[in-house]
């Protein structure tokens, strides 16, 4: 005689009663809502089990984001390994560097926003327990930590990887010489074939920008506040090391949700002020000045450019990598990725080893755990010591002054020097700039100054 199946008892739950996603699947008038779950192939077990969300911004608009369902995949086997109920669902994203130069790159940071209310409104409507975000392009990032914050549900930050270096002619390039050939070309300085060659060879697969550019950057970040496990960030995008970090961070947002550990417990402005050093050491991307704050903002935490200025007094840029150095992240991982700059800063007493983690750990606690490499051993080329640094002080800079009295921010990195007279041209948009360059009417020493752009632009 066959054996029945056991089946969950209809007016029973094994579901912790503090988990809110019991709105949804508990109860004899909660039958119709089961059905539509086991329609799509949830059995009694994941009824019974928290409700994760893995939203997953996967597009073929950019290649930051053409592998993320892999990833998402990843995260996906991790939650349900440990005990979890995962629950896919997509969202939006623009890519930054092929909008750029057109009137599309007005999109670029509504994104930002479109990203995070629609994370919260899914999570809100399914009654979601907890979240494991997955990111590819630049808004992507910050868009996603916003929305963990501001649902506040038990949170792990997942990025898709950086983008391999591509070669071209024996030397590693990236799209950032793509970039500059586009002004080499119009200066007359490489030919039309040339450029072509280049074009194809720069970016050989899917990832965020190689260098320290906003993706790398925010994903940085994201270990520094403590929003994603460390050493997390600088895995390729197509490695298996990237699909490990999905799939442990899978599992480890089940532990977020058996301690009821929520971002309103990891974010301190002590948090942001480890993200901040840390962007400055690594020479990171300007655009973290836009959106710590927002990140910021969304923990009830205050955050001012003049924080910019006074951790970046204190902390040395220490990381040659690119736009201003040779390095990319891939470069970083093989030196044992961010933790390695982490470590430096915190050995010379720059950060704030007491902030929470995600892991339940402080930040030393958590750098104690990790099995770094000796820092003896890390290449001196790449990673340059406290003592010895690129730069004494970090390479964001606020200013303030007749051209931008409200303030602006300014990138010092490489051989930029710190004061330089020249004539200003002034430009009404973007699209007007770039004509003026290519007909190559730039001249060395011009300022060049674009209105009506940038986040109010």
């Amino acid at each position: 005689m066959s054996q029945q199946p056991q089946h969950r008892d209809p007016d029973g739950s094994k579901k912790d009663e503090n988990l809110r996603s019991r709105e949804v699947t508990d109860g004899p008038d909660r039958a119709p809502h089961r059905s539509m779950f086991r329609a799509m192939g949830f059995d009694d077990d994941a009824l019974d089990s928290p409700m994760v969300g893995v939203p997953n911004p996967a597009a073929d608009v950019t290649p930051c984001n053409v592998h993320l369902d892999s990833v998402a995949e990843a995260a996906i086997e991790g939650v349900e390994g440990a005990g979890g109920m995962p629950i896919e669902f997509g969202t939006v994203t623009v890519s930054d560097a092929i909008s750029m130069g057109t009137e599309g790159m007005k999109a670029s940071l509504i994104s930002r926003e479109v990203i995070a209310d629609s994370v919260e409104l899914v999570s809100f409507g399914e009654r979601m327990d907890a979240l494991v975000t997955v990111a590819g392009c630049d808004k992507n990032l910050p868009g996603m930590m916003m929305a963990a914050i501001r649902t506040d549900l038990p949170s792990v930050f997942v990025y898709g990887g950086t983008i391999l270096p591509g070669h071209h002619e024996g030397r590693d390039v990236t799209v950032q010489d793509v970039f500059e050939g586009v002004g080499a070309y119009s200066q007359g300085d490489i030919s039309r074939e040339e450029l072509d060659s280049l074009e194809r060879d720069a970016c050989p697969g899917a990832g965020s920008c190689a260098g320290m550019y906003t993706a790398n950057t925010m994903a940085s970040m994201s270990e520094a506040l403590g929003l994603a496990p460390l050493g997390s960030a600088s895995a390729p995008a197509e490695s298996d090391a990237r699909l490990d970090v999905a799939r442990r961070a899978g599992e480890a947002v089940m532990h977020c949700v058996e301690e009821d550990l929520r971002p309103s417990d990891v974010l301190s402005k002590e948090s942001f002020e480890n993200a901040i050093a840390l962007q400055m050491a690594l020479g990171g991307s300007t655009n973290a000045v836009l959106h710590l704050p927002a990140l910021a903002a969304e923990a009830g935490i205050d955050l001012s450019l003049e924080d910019f200025n006074e951790v970046g007094a204190r902390t040395p840029h220490i990381c040659h990598l690119r736009p201003g150095g040779a390095g990319v992240m891939a470069d970083l991982h093989e030196q044992g990725g961010v933790p390695v700059v982490l470590r430096r800063l915190l050995d010379a007493d720059l950060l704030h080893g007491d902030a929470m983690t995600v892991t339940g750990k402080t930040l030393e606690e958590s750098l104690t755990d990790l099995d770094l490499p000796d820092d003896s051993a890390i290449d001196s080329d790449l990673v340059q010591t406290v003592e010895n640094p690129i730069h004494d002080e970090g390479a964001i800079k606020v200013l303030s002054g007749n051209l931008a009295p409200d303030g602006a921010v300014l990138k010092v990195t490489g051989d930029d020097k710190l004061h330089h007279e020249g004539p200003a041209r002034v430009f009404e948009d973007e699209e007007s700039a770039m004509k003026w360059v290519q007909e190559g009417n730039i001249e060395s020493g011009d300022v060049i100054i674009i209105r009506n752009e940038g986040p109010r632009g």
